[in-house]
């Protein structure tokens, strides 16, 4: 089927325009001026509304088994809830167990993302080393589409790495071509703390971020940082909540070192008084890590943001219901870590953002979609409105007004971080690969219709012949990653 949006705004990561875009099939075939609509097309009168790249949030956590339990939302309905608010794509993570065989646990999420209404990717996490770990990332990169490995510095005795394993696995990231991604909290500060404000009485969510603090998540970021700076491979700092991490990520950048990092949109606009609300279930539902800060580092993460520091905005999204949470009563330890938010992550950041003068549409688009798909080559299939780009596509209504609330969201999970917020600027139309998904405030989603996406590992890094032979050029490094 083809689809013509005319009249509107187009919105891409270098600015705007008014003009035409039309699709054929799953691809964007023209984008211009008075367009012809094809014989038997639907046209979609964009006329007051922003046309821009569908959002990809680069991370997720669907049916993630964690904590003794496992999260509520599927591929389906986070995939559905993520088109509703005008996300058209997740990279999610297959987490092996320590001991597992990463391959086993790839397929593994393979098999559970297969009902995926809007298209999805996978990073892979390392847990573990041995020379089956190599082997397996090398298959992973090779064969697989997979171009990024995830490493927890926390959650110690069970998917923390050591430095060993960081150090391993970073080398032959950078032989491969990969890019590496750190969740970045020093797990062994965090049990000591975990222990010790347990110990003096603060059983609730409101020792949830005592035992967290800023230092924890800078001094795992700095030290993530400066191991990949000796290495010389790229790394990817996801949802940097702190002024701490962001001096350690501002700081390696400005010395030229090829560092990228992503904020979550709940970090910007919430703060750590959530953990004091007296009702247990309220406070529990924000448990989450590294958890909600003090109001300072949120403005000092917009800056990040608006300074370029911060190139990508994500969600973490990682629902579990309150009966799930009610694990952790008398105990903030079980409290199984992870908030919702892929379907009002882009609304959140427009009103929050762009209708704040902080943001301009074109940097909206660069940190919703844009700087993702360059970060995780898939651009310009993915991020882009240029004509061979898949036609994910969003009907962006600036004026459009909703109150978030989980009684009418569609995401799996019966608590929404952001209740009762009023945001202006929501997605009135989306398109995934051509399909109109979401309309007139309703669903269209196919269980299914989305598909995997390779990422290609850039060129390997480093060839120490060719090293040797090029020593006047650009370092590979240099050559082949985005400026971002």
């Amino acid at each position: 089927m083809s689809v013509l949006i005319r009249g509107g705004i187009v919105v891409t990561a270098e600015g705007e325009t008014r003009t035409d875009v039309l699709c054929v099939g799953d691809t964007i075939a023209a984008v211009g001026h008075d367009l012809e609509a094809p014989a038997g097309a639907r046209t979609i009168d964009a006329g007051g509304a922003y046309v821009i790249p569908g959002g990809i949030d680069p991370h997720t956590h669907m049916e993630l088994p964690f904590m003794g339990t496992k999260a509520s939302e599927d591929f389906f309905t986070g995939t559905s809830a993520g088109a509703a608010g005008g996300t058209t794509m997740i990279i999610d993570f297959a987490i092996p167990d320590p001991k597992q065989s990463l391959l086993e646990a790839y397929h593994t999420w393979r098999g559970w993302a297969q009902k995926s209404a809007c298209d999805w990717s996978l990073h892979v996490a390392v847990t573990w080393w041995s020379d089956q770990v190599r082997q397996e990332m090398i298959t992973l990169c090779r064969d697989h589409g997979v171009n990024s490995f995830k490493h927890f510095m926390a959650y110690k005795h069970a998917i923390m790495c050591d430095d060993e394993t960081l150090v391993n696995s970073f080398k032959t990231a950078r032989e491969l071509g990969a890019l590496c991604t750190l969740h970045a909290e020093n797990g062994e500060l965090v049990y000591v703390l975990q222990k010790d404000v347990f110990d003096k009485g603060l059983t609730g969510p409101e020792g949830h971020p005592l035992s967290r603090p800023p230092e924890v998540e800078g001094e795992a970021a700095n030290r993530a940082i400066r191991i990949a700076e000796v290495l010389g491979v790229p790394v990817y700092i996801v949802h940097t909540s702190c002024i701490d991490a962001l001096e350690a990520i501002t700081r390696a950048r400005l010395e030229g070192q090829r560092v990228f990092a992503e904020v979550l949109a709940q970090h910007l606009v919430i703060d750590d008084s959530v953990y004091r609300n007296p009702d247990w279930d309220r406070a529990a539902g924000y448990v989450m890590s590294p958890p909600f800060r003090a109001k300072e580092h949120q403005e000092a993460l917009w800056q990040g943001l608006q300074a370029g520091m911060l190139q990508t905005t994500a969600t973490d999204h990682c629902c579990f219901c309150t009966p799930q949470k009610r694990a952790g009563l008398g105990d903030f330890r079980k409290i199984p870590n992870g908030t919702g938010g892929i379907e009002d992550r882009l609304s959140v950041l427009w009103h929050h953002g762009v209708r704040t003068g902080r943001l301009t549409p074109a940097e909206f688009v660069a940190v919703t979609s844009t700087n993702t798909a360059k970060i995780f080559n898939v651009f310009p299939r993915k991020g882009a409105i240029v004509p061979g780009a898949d036609a994910d596509l969003v009907v962006w209504d600036p004026e459009k007004s909703r109150t978030i609330s989980a009684k009418t969201h569609h995401q799996n999970i019966d608590f929404n971080i952001y209740e009762g917020m009023e945001v202006t600027g929501n997605a009135a139309v989306t398109l995934s690969r051509g399909m109109v998904v979401w309309e007139n405030d309703q669903l269209k989603t196919e269980r299914g219709r989305g598909v995997y996406v390779d990422r290609p590992c850039w060129a390997p890094f480093w060839d120490a012949q060719k090293v040797r032979n090029r020593l006047a050029e650009p370092t590979p490094v240099e050559r082949v990653l985005p400026k971002v």
